[in-house]
């Protein structure tokens, strides 16, 4: 059974999390949970409400994290999927992750992430030079490091496949299966 590695931690998005671990079984992947413990996270929702400017934050499902950073080894693990919220913010921060991210990239696997998610892939020093997409608030920080945000739900630049909110789901999914069937390292859209 093909495994795909989950990356979150407190204050992520709870329907990112759960969408992600029902839609990989769904395909008969095996979808383990990575955070900076072993322990019960505290999951969010962020929604839009009238009358604010920006998103509000709700606790959201709470999720066992299956594995700590410290027990991830990158050859058990087919890609990496690195969802938002507001995780990112301080696992970006981590060390362990960092090193697992970079590891992924340099061993070739896929690299997803959603969301603020592309936060912990611009700590990693992926983003310079790449397409990607994200939440529209967080395009100043891909373009501080010198990479081209993209205004669409999805994009793919060689193995990095990005999606801008849990509103792309549809399409991000139908994108990462496509990209995790095929063989080929070709870049698209």
């Amino acid at each position: 059974m093909p495994r795909i590695l989950i990356i979150t931690g407190d204050g992520g998005e709870s329907y990112e999390a759960l969408y992600a671990i029902h839609r990989f079984r769904e395909e008969g992947w095996e979808a383990l949970v990575a955070a900076p413990s072993v322990r019960r996270l505290h999951l969010v929702i962020h929604d839009f409400e009238p009358g604010w400017d920006t998103y509000v934050e709700r606790p959201g499902y709470g999720l066992e994290a299956d594995i700590s950073f410290d027990q991830v080894k990158v050859r058990d693990y087919e890609a990496v999927l690195i969802l938002g919220g507001r995780a990112p913010e301080y696992l970006r921060n981590d060390g362990r992750l960092l090193g697992i991210i970079r590891q992924f990239n340099a061993t070739e696997k896929w690299i997803f992430s959603i969301c603020h998610g592309i936060q912990v892939l611009i700590a990693a020093g992926l983003v310079k030079g790449t397409r990607v997409t994200c939440y529209e608030h967080v395009r100043c920080e891909v373009e501080q490091v010198g990479g081209t945000f993209v205004s669409q739900q999805v994009t793919c630049d060689g193995r990095i496949l990005t999606g801008q909110t849990w509103q792309s789901h549809p399409q991000f999914y139908r994108d990462i299966f496509l990209a995790l069937s095929s063989k080929s390292n070709s870049s698209q859209s």
